[in-house]
């Protein structure tokens, strides 16, 4: 059974409704039938990245689908990236590299520009592979965006690719998304979807066939497959945090949730270890005990570390260590925990230099060039190996630096305390290695424990979301609207 087109985009009703999990299991589907098939998202919100084998930056559910398509992740894969820095401005990444920060309003009128750079990954992917599946971000219904649209429609108009919506029933309204949805697309947009998707499924699939044919009616289109809602997956989030289920060991780690988080996924291993009991505590929520404080990467050093120390995170922070705890840094979480953060070229806000948690002797000057590497090593403190991979701004410099927590390429890489309660890395994915995993939880005084082999787990996962979408393959490759579309 062959795939009828060679580029197919998956847009959604709604952010989260599962157009990447869809986007990663037809890849993992057409990879298994010999279909040389690549992912590809020309624009993208997320803090969640990841480091590319051309060494660049794309977003990280990219990076996962590029995995369901057994390849190694590219920035032709996720040609602009939009991190957030604040509720109105973002990093705008052009190819996998910082081009400029820009407020909503200035990134509009350059969508153009950026449309120029999505074309250009497009046509080369083009050119590589069999077939290319596509995803949309948030919604085609988002009406104030449809001007110049690079992420939805317009660019499904400007490639003349056929397009399935996704719609998430487990957040009811299933329906009136899906007939919202299409209320408010022009004509040509409409003719362009193909199909509906019902995604995450649970309960009698009798109780729903009367809505499935009342929607075919009232749209003229197919539901192509409805979805089941598949509990215990291991997949890469592109930006929601709840996406790994907690396990719920004895030793606790607790995590503050900090407003501008970034690559939560650092985290997904010891969410799944079965001797931990991982807690993020937002804002306004009561801060348990723990033995371990781990604090997150940040899109915005300074801004979150200010939020930190108003929750009162500092004082938590300095009882925690007074008492014996432990504490990880990881990038922006590393830098916090020095003596101070400067940014005086005003790369992540305002310019300017800010007291941070003195819990390592060091600074940190924060810098206009992001360095991007995928790394390997060995732990300083144990003995066991370690890989992960480098995305920040900046430089830390201090005597804490001569005792390094790791050994990267020959040189040393992050702090240690003295005392030995306080490290700090700039390794992102250090617990994604079982040997380093062990190892940091042993640090950190869980004596009998072993790592996660998280490769493994998303590799699961991945062949159980391609298992529960063959229905939805199967219908693509029946399709009767194939014709309408290049091949």
């Amino acid at each position: 059974m062959s795939f009828p087109w060679h580029t197919l985009m998956v847009q959604g009703t709604t952010s989260d409704a599962g157009k990447s999990t869809v986007v990663a299991a037809l890849c993992r589907l057409l990879k298994d039938k010999g279909v040389r098939v690549a992912p590809f998202k020309p624009q993208n919100m997320a803090l969640n990245s990841a480091v590319t084998a051309d060494g660049g930056e794309i977003g990280r559910a990219q990076a996962l689908q590029a995995i369901a398509a057994g390849l190694a992740p590219h920035t032709d894969m996720n040609p602009v990236l939009l991190k957030p820095s604040s509720d109105i401005g973002a990093q705008v990444v052009i190819h996998g590299k910082v081009r400029a920060e820009m407020d909503a309003r200035d990134y509009h009128h350059y969508k153009t520009i950026a449309m120029g750079a999505v074309l250009e990954s497009y046509g080369r992917l083009r050119q590589q592979y069999d077939a290319i599946i596509v995803e949309g971000a948030g919604s085609p219904a988002e009406i104030n965006l449809r001007d110049r649209d690079i992420a939805n429609m317009g660019f499904a108009e400007a490639v003349d690719c056929p397009v399935i919506l996704v719609a998430d029933i487990d957040r009811g309204g299933v329906f009136a998304h899906i007939v919202g949805t299409l209320s408010c697309l022009s004509q040509s947009e409409r003719d362009r979807i193909v199909g509906f998707v019902i995604n995450r499924f649970r309960g009698d699939i009798s109780l729903l066939e009367p809505g499935l044919e009342w929607l075919e009616q009232q749209t003229g289109k197919p539901v192509l497959a409805v979805l089941p809602y598949l509990q215990g997956l291991f997949l890469d989030a592109e930006d929601a945090v709840q996406a790994v289920q907690a396990s719920s060991g004895a030793f606790k780690i607790v995590v503050p949730s900090v407003p501008r988080m970034s690559n939560h996924t650092d985290f997904d291993a010891l969410r799944v270890h079965p001797d931990v009991d991982l807690k993020f505590v937002r804002q306004g929520e009561a801060k348990p005990p723990c033995d371990l404080l781990i604090l997150p990467g940040s899109k915005n050093t300074r801004g979150d570390l200010a939020w930190l120390l108003a929750q009162g995170w500092g004082e938590y922070i300095a009882r925690h260590v007074r008492y014996g705890g432990k504490v990880i840094g990881i990038c922006g979480g590393f830098q916090m925990l020095g003596a101070t953060v400067g940014d005086p070229h005003g790369v992540e806000g305002d310019a300017g230099q800010s007291r941070a948690l003195g819990l390592l002797d060091m600074h940190t000057e924060l810098t206009r060039d992001k360095r991007l590497a995928q790394v390997t090593g060995h732990c300083e403190f144990a003995d066991a190996s370690v890989a992960g991979y480098e995305i920040h701004m900046g430089i830390s410099t201090g005597a804490a630096m001569e005792r390094p927590a790791f050994r990267i390429g020959g040189r040393g890489e992050g702090a240690r305390s003295g005392d030995d309660q306080i490290l700090g890395s700039y390794l992102h994915g250090m617990f994604d290695t079982p040997q380093a995993c062990a190892a940091l939880l042993r640090w950190a005084g869980l004596e009998s424990c072993t790592g996660v082999n998280t490769a493994q787990l998303r590799e699961n996962s991945l062949d159980r979301i391609a298992e529960a979408a063959l229905p939805l393959y199967q219908a693509l490759c029946r399709s009767l609207h194939r014709t309408a579309f290049p091949r």
